[in-house]
Parts: C-alpha cells; structure tokens; sequence
C-alpha cells in the first residue's frame, strides 16, 4: 500500500504542479523566482519543524558538504527559471528538465544520445515556429532568435550542473548513507538568503500578483487574488510531489523510482498539450518519443523485463 500511495502522491502532486506553473507563467512569465520561493520557503519550513525538530536535530552529513550541493541546487533552479524569459516554450523546458541523466559510464551513452537527439529535434521545431511568428520583420526576427538561443544555453549550462549535482550527491549518500529528507530540507533551507538578490524580481511580482482578478474559494469563502490561488496551490502540489518521490525512495528500487518520475514527465507533458492546446507538431512527438526512448533506455527497464519474462537464467547470464 506504501508504494501505490507513493505512485498516487508522484501522479496527482506532480502533474496538477505542472498545470498550475504554466497558468502562472502564461500570465507572468517572469514569475519563476517568486514560484521557486515559495516553494522553497515552504518545504523549509515543514522540514525545520518534522525533519530537524526546530533545529535540535544535527545533520548526519556535514554542513560544508550541504553548502556545495546547496550552491548547484540553487544555481540550477534559478537559471531554469530565468529561461522562460527568453522565448522559452514551457514544454521545452519541462523536456529538457526531464532529461538530466548524463552522470554515468560508457553504457548509458547510447541512452544519452537519444535523449540528445530528441532534444535537439524539439527545439529546433521550437525555433522554427518562433521564426514564423517573427517573420513580419527582419531584425525582430533575428532579435527573437538570439533571444531564444541565450535561453537554450542556460537551460544546457543548467543541464549540465543538475547532472554534476547528481554525481556529488551520489557521492555524500555512499559516504554518509542516504539521508533524502534531511538533504530535502537542507537543499531548500540554505539558499533562502539567496533570494535576497532577487529581492527587487520578487518583491514587484508579489504586487502584479496582488493586482490580478480577486476569486472566491467555495469553501472557505475567503476572497484573494487569483494569482495567489494559483501559486499556494502550485506550492501544495510541489510539497506533495516531493513528499511522493521522498516515499517512493523508501520502498522501491531507484530503478523504479525513476521509471515512476519519467513516465510522471511523459503524463504531465501530454495533459499539458490536450489542456492548454499548446502548439506541438509531429516532429515535436517525434523528439518526445526520442528522450522518453533514451531514459526508458538508461534506466534498463528492457533488462528488467527481459529478467521477468526469462526468470533465474537472464539474471545469471547477466551476472556472467
């Protein structure tokens, strides 16, 4: 039951996460920083209480090590975010998100091409399209291009860092045995002083949240903003993802917990294209086929089934 209440967690928190991000970002799409704020306030502060017990609790993984993970966390969070400032479709950058597996040997480079490739394919459709919706003038449609490649290289560096961040992670854990939601809060708790640099970004979309459409909660009754509806849901649904996968860690295999999370990416992507009837060509399907190949690819799940299907023999050829 631990397991299938995980799975449901994952489904339904992520997903309904992704659905409530874009409506925050098709309204404001500079609003990034304050959604990963939030989100990080959030979880810290439920972490400061349960996890550490109002701080009594000390690490069982040093400090200094925390900072570092801390540093290319945070690094790639706000670099993510700061893509969508630059043309930027949000399904790109859910599929780009979702490929971060380049942290290990020669085996899963086949698996990594794909995943490459499929990317590749995606984002050249996503700068065609931006071509034709700039072509009344020359120079806008150059501008656009090169606004949009700027946003392409952060999402790459980005890429790049989480991949790093997952080696040194993988790391701390054989070091210090696995420790996920004391690194949850940590990870969450230390770069709150580092929003303070985005203080200006953040303080000016709390107001333009503030002056979106008031909406009445059935419930409850209470009126807010629309915008604030939006992103105290957004942060819920994080916190419920986040708590899913933190449970699925717990009781499944890491085999099955990324196969779980990757075909999570694959449901929240499609439910984003029917829902909000985001523009995707074949050759978009085509790219998404491609990475989703190249991770099923990574994580082995055809030798697992191949096991299954062929019992005690496959596992002692493989073991061989």
């Amino acid at each position: 039951m631990g397991t299938v209440f995980a799975i449901v967690l994952v489904f339904v928190g992520c997903c309904s996460n992704v659905v409530f991000l874009e409506l925050l970002v098709r309204e404001f799409p500079g609003c990034g920083n304050l959604v990963t704020f939030a989100q990080f306030a959030f979880i810290a502060l439920e972490g400061f209480i349960f996890e550490t017990d109002f701080g009594r609790k000390k690490p069982a993984i040093p400090i200094r090590n925390y900072v570092i993970m801390v540093a290319m966390f945070f690094t790639v969070s706000v670099i993510n975010n700061y893509s969508l400032h630059f043309n930027i479709a949000i399904l790109v950058a859910v599929i780009c998100i979702s490929s971060s597996l380049c942290r290990y040997p020669a085996s899963k480079y086949l698996a990594i091409a794909l995943v490459s490739v499929g990317i590749f394919i995606c984002t050249i459709m996503s700068a065609k399209q931006l071509n034709v919706a700039n072509e009344g003038s020359e120079e806008q449609g150059f501008y656009a291009i090169m606004h949009w490649l700027i946003g392409i290289a952060m999402l790459t560096f980005a890429l790049l860092m989480s991949a790093r961040m997952g080696i040194f992670q993988e790391t701390l854990y054989k070091q210090y045995g696995k420790h996920s939601k004391e690194a949850l809060f940590y990870n969450h708790c230390l770069p709150l002083p580092g929003f303070l640099l985005l203080y200006t970004n953040i303080y000016n979309y709390c107001v333009y949240f503030s002056q979106s459409a008031p909406v009445v909660i059935p419930v409850v009754g209470v009126t807010m903003p629309i915008m604030w509806l939006y992103l105290l849901i957004n942060v819920i649904t994080q916190y419920v993802c986040i708590r899913g996968v933190f449970i699925l860690t717990t009781e499944c295999t890491s085999l099955t917990v990324t196969l779980v999370v990757t075909l999570r990416k694959f449901f929240s992507l499609i439910f984003s294209i029917i829902y909000f009837q985001n523009p995707f060509t074949a050759w978009h399907w085509v790219g998404t086929a491609v990475v989703f190949l190249g991770t099923l690819l990574y994580t082995e799940v055809w030798s697992s089934i191949r096991m299954v299907l062929h019992g005690p023999d496959a596992k002692k050829k493989k073991a061989e």
